[in-house]
């Protein structure tokens, strides 16, 4: 008996890969349980009360409708602004030397800028509404994108672009059927880096943002000295973030499957 899928995958394997994998997780959990059984910390509640609270605010009382979806659809509306944006304009800088050139300078002292240190102008700009937090996540979440386009369309095959040349190929396709796909690796690992600082620049605009969303739950908890309550919060954004990088994470396997396939064929692995 294999043990395989309907589609030969391994399925013993990837559950043992798994358990594999989440070992760590699982012992520090037992550990911090174990550790923090009994606690009368004002500070450091137990973990038992910590989950017990995390299911009553987060679950059953609807904490995941009122403050973890609005956070999810301002984290993806923004990031998929740095990603055309990163995408498109890394792109252009990348087939055009002279233009990456001359925006260098702007580009290199942008992204040196801390996110944190942009909030003051932002809000002058745009208040604190949504504005104000769409705009921040976007703009701080546009350069890993950016600088990982320039460099992947940069590192093209020359006799690629021949090819595309010399068959008077237009200029979409060249994007769409030359460029783009012989980037994306380079775009994809900028894209990985972006998306986790669009969670943490969407935790801290909400912070000092309009109501609304798990930064502004998670800061109100740690003012009014609701101790149980704010970890419950971090609980429920380290899931949250595991959950959106696990399904990143397929998503790029899915659309560059090409790629680990040529990967692990150089490698010796099978395709």
């Amino acid at each position: 008996m294999s043990g395989k899928g309907r589609n030969g995958v391994d399925v013993p394997g990837r559950i043992l890969g798994f358990l594999w994998n989440a070992w760590l997780p699982v012992v520090l959990l037992c550990a911090i349980w174990f550790a923090s059984a009994g606690s009368q910390s004002f500070f450091f509640p137990s973990l038992e009360r910590v989950v017990a609270a995390t299911w009553q605010i987060w679950f059953a009382g609807g904490g995941i409708v009122t403050d973890l979806v609005p956070s999810l659809m301002r984290l993806l509306a923004g990031y998929a602004v740095a990603v055309l944006a990163g995408i498109l304009f890394g792109t252009i800088m990348g087939l055009v030397p002279v233009m990456e050139v001359a925006a260098r300078p702007v580009t290199e002292a942008a992204r040196a800028v801390p996110g944190a240190a942009l909030l003051p102008i932002s809000m002058m700009f745009f208040g604190t509404g949504e504005a104000m937090k769409l705009s921040m996540i976007a703009f701080i979440s546009t350069w890993p994108i950016l600088l990982n386009t320039i460099e992947g369309v940069r590192s093209v095959d020359p006799t690629l672009r021949s090819v595309m040349e010399t068959y008077h190929i237009r200029p979409w396709h060249r994007f769409r059927y030359g460029f783009l796909p012989a980037a994306a690796p380079q775009v994809f690992a900028g894209a990985r880096i972006s998306f986790a600082v669009a969670v943490a620049v969407m935790v801290i605009v909400e912070m000092f943002g309009t109501p609304g969303g798990i930064g502004f739950f998670i800061r109100h908890a740690q003012q009014t000295f609701q101790v149980v309550p704010m970890w419950t919060g971090l609980v429920m954004l380290g899931f949250f973030g595991y959950a959106l990088n696990l399904l990143f994470r397929v998503l790029e396997k899915r659309i560059l499957h090409w790629h680990y396939a040529m990967v692990a064929h150089s490698q010796g692995g099978q395709q």
